[in-house]
């Protein structure tokens, strides 16, 4: 497989993804009025609401462990210490664009009342921590990442009050709450970091399967190894039904329900289980990409964050406009009436975002400007 053949993959998924949590993110935006308390609560949900969050539930594993993997391309013909260097601007970076212009996004409201720490936030940090893990050798990365993914949910028994030493720490590590921020402002730790560490760990261990020196096929039977051994160890795991999920699963009243039950896996913070189904998922899709087919997706793919803050702004304001359309406050706007309307949706606003990310993607590689390299 070719240089551009290997990169396209890894773009492609991303790109994949990246529609996913376009659904996804509809849901959030036009289907609120519908919204259980969660997508996954099995007594108050639907299959369709289910499955389409169940879809999404692979983007940020996913796209955390690529994130490992480019880590890994960007650093391979660089010391250690430049690529930490870049790791640790790039992580600063995330961070404080999740705390401005993506928390606005959600809300168009400044200052915030409550101040999200999602997603962008859990990969700035987990970028940081791998900028002190790559001067370790490769298999100590691997190890840790390891023991990080399958060992974390041991400290789910571990618990801080509000106002007690060390509450503010774990719930940015491990323990998903509050933090008081200011007069009338906290925080919301939606992504504690620690095990998404340990998945960003794991892809940048599996970067030199994609050196030009790999085969093809030596990549994709590593890859089948690691997808095949992922959603084992996850039937075995969920099917004992002891560690590894907060959640049990029971047997419903016919194999859907039971089905239901066994994959509604824990996202905040990624249990053992969850990671196993969607970093299994994730790696056999990845050795089973479509070089030609899959070209499209990888536009998405090669500027992830431009298309991850653009559409944010594009589904906020589409809804506001939909709501001075009808005469109503944004409030007050009545969501769709189905599950499939967000599917529609996010059809109908993909082809408009790839064209506006394939311009941000050819402005960004005809670039010289250092800081493109941050976006």
């Amino acid at each position: 497989m070719a240089a551009n053949a290997r990169i396209g993959a890894i773009d492609g998924l991303r790109g994949l993804v990246m529609l996913l949590m376009l659904v996804d993110h509809a849901r959030e935006t036009f289907f609120y009025g519908h919204q259980v308390a969660d997508p996954m609560d099995l007594a108050a949900t639907s299959p369709g609401l289910f499955f389409t969050r169940l879809a999404a539930h692979l983007c940020a594993p996913v796209f955390v462990a690529l994130t490992g993997l480019a880590a890994w391309l960007y650093g391979a013909r660089r010391p250690a210490a430049e690529t930490a260097a870049f790791l640790v601007k790039r992580g600063l970076f995330l961070i404080v664009l999740e705390l401005t212009v993506v928390g606005f996004a959600w809300t168009f409201a400044w200052p915030p009342t409550t101040v999200f720490l999602q997603v962008i936030w859990a990969i700035g940090w987990s970028m940081i921590a791998l900028a002190a893990l790559v001067h370790l050798p490769r298999g100590w990365i691997a190890g840790i990442g390891g023991v990080i993914v399958v060992g974390h949910n041991l400290l789910d028994p571990i618990a801080f009050a509000p106002g007690q030493p060390g509450h503010t720490l774990w719930a940015i590590l491990h323990d998903r709450g509050y933090i008081d921020l200011w007069e009338g402002a906290r925080a919301r730790t939606s992504y504690p970091v620690l095990p998404w560490i340990g998945a960003i760990a794991l892809g940048y261990a599996i970067g030199p399967w994609f050196a030009a020196s790999v085969s093809a096929d030596t990549r994709t039977r590593n890859l089948r190894i690691c997808g095949i051994a992922a959603l084992v160890g996850f039937a075995i795991v969920r099917g004992l039904n002891g560690y590894g999920d907060p959640t049990p699963w029971h047997a419903g009243d016919t194999p859907l329900a039971t089905a239901m039950s066994v994959l509604n896996v824990t996202k905040y913070p990624p249990s053992l289980d969850f990671l196993l189904l969607t970093l299994g998922v994730g790696a056999l899709v990845l050795s089973a990409w479509p070089e030609r087919a899959g070209r499209w997706l990888a536009v998405l793919g090669s500027a992830p964050l431009f298309f991850y803050v653009v559409h944010l702004y594009v589904l906020h304001l589409v809804r506001i406009a939909a709501a001075a359309a009808v005469g109503v406050p944004t409030a007050e706007l009545h969501d769709v009436p189905s599950v499939a309307w967000l599917w529609l949706i996010a059809a109908l606003l993909a082809p408009p975002l790839w064209l506006a990310t394939r311009w941000f993607a050819r402005r960004k590689q005809a670039s010289g400007a250092w800081w493109m390299r941050y976006l």
